[in-house]
Order: structure tokens, then C-alpha cells, then sequence
């Protein structure tokens, strides 16, 4: 029996298709600002309190947004899901035990997913999205910070294969950041 590449297609329904990604652009950024206050309100909700109103704020969402770094998911018009990838790290990363020690790392920001769409995969798509889009700029390794009082996030990043290199303290944050990497192949 020969078989056909017809006879091997799956069907995939609307609700499981892998959700398309597309750059942000400025006139995102109300829309950016929003999935950002909605995910800082969840998250003070349940106690986490790495967000407030002066981060992330709008100079920091307009930057990420004309350099180009910002990504998103938009449904019905709204953004549901965001992630910045560039090369821009703190300056508190530098005495860290990097296993890229000599290679060209980009880092992952301020991925956030609207409390209503958590749990279907968002997260992780726009993790491997900026996976790759790092590959693609010829970086070697991806550097990121989560706060360590976020448990939802610090487990997405530990089964994404990151590996936890140490922490850092940001200003008036109760937690401290843990600090991961993970290197591309």
C-alpha cells in the first residue's frame, strides 16, 4: 500500500494551532501596556509581587517596542501574549557562572501571557519563538531573570531545559531574581 503525504496530514483544530507570533510595532503599545497592567494584577492577586506601576512602564514597553524586540500574540484585536528578545543584560549578570562565557548571548524579557489565555501553551510558544529568533541573529545562549516568588514561571523556564546559573536583587523587589541560561543548539 503506498501511502500519500494526504493520508498522513492531521487535521488540527482552530483551538490547537500553534498561535502566530508577529512583531510589535508602535501602534501596539496601548494594547502592550495593557497585557502588562492585567498580568501585574494577576500576579499581585496572588501575592507575587514582581510588577507594580513603575515597571514595567511605558518608556521601557516604547523601547523594547523601536528597537524592534518586542513579540506578540493578538486575539480578537487584543494582545494576549508578549516576550522580548534582544542582547541587552543587567549589569548585575556580570559576575555570574556562565557556561557561554565566549559566546554571543541575547536574553530574554518581560514575557507575559493575559490571565485569560494562561494555560494553553502561550507561554511556551513565545519562549521557543524567541529561542529562535535568537538562533537566527547567530546568538549562542539565552540569558533570562525571573522572579523567584513567581513559582508558574520559574517551573516554564526549569521544563524549557534553562538551567539556573544564580540571582540578583532588583530594587525594591521583596524576592530576589534566580537567573537561568540555556544554550542554543
Amino acid at each position: 500500500m503506498v501511502e500519500t503525504d494526504e493520508a498522513m496530514t492531521e487535521v488540527i483544530p482552530e483551538d490547537r494551532k500553534a498561535p502566530e507570533i508577529v512583531r510589535l510595532t508602535r501602534a501596539d503599545g496601548s494594547g502592550l501596556r495593557a497585557l502588562y497592567r492585567a498580568v501585574a494584577a494577576d500576579l499581585r492577586a496572588k501575592g507575587v509581587r514582581q510588577w507594580d506601576r513603575f515597571y514595567p512602564n511605558r518608556w521601557i514597553i516604547g523601547g523594547d517596542v523601536r528597537r524592534g524586540a518586542a513579540f506578540g500574540i493578538r486575539e480578537e484585536g487584543r494582545i494576549v501574549g508578549a516576550v522580548v528578545v534582544d542582547r541587552r543584560q543587567s549589569g548585575k549578570y556580570a559576575g555570574l557562572p556562565w557556561s557561554d562565557r565566549s559566546g554571543n548571548p541575547a536574553c530574554v524579557h518581560r514575557l507575559a501571557v493575559h490571565p485569560a489565555h494562561q494555560g494553553r501553551g502561550i507561554g511556551k510558544s513565545l519562549l521557543r519563538y524567541a529561542e529562535e529568533q535568537a538562533r537566527r541573529a547567530g546568538c549562542t545562549s539565552i540569558r533570562l531573570d525571573v522572579y523567584s516568588a513567581n513559582p508558574g514561571a520559574v517551573a516554564m523556564y526549569r521544563r524549557a531545559g534553562y538551567a539556573e546559573v544564580g540571582t540578583v536583587r532588583f530594587p525594591m523587589r521583596e524576592a530576589p531574581y534566580l537567573v537561568f541560561e540555556k544554550r542554543l543548539g
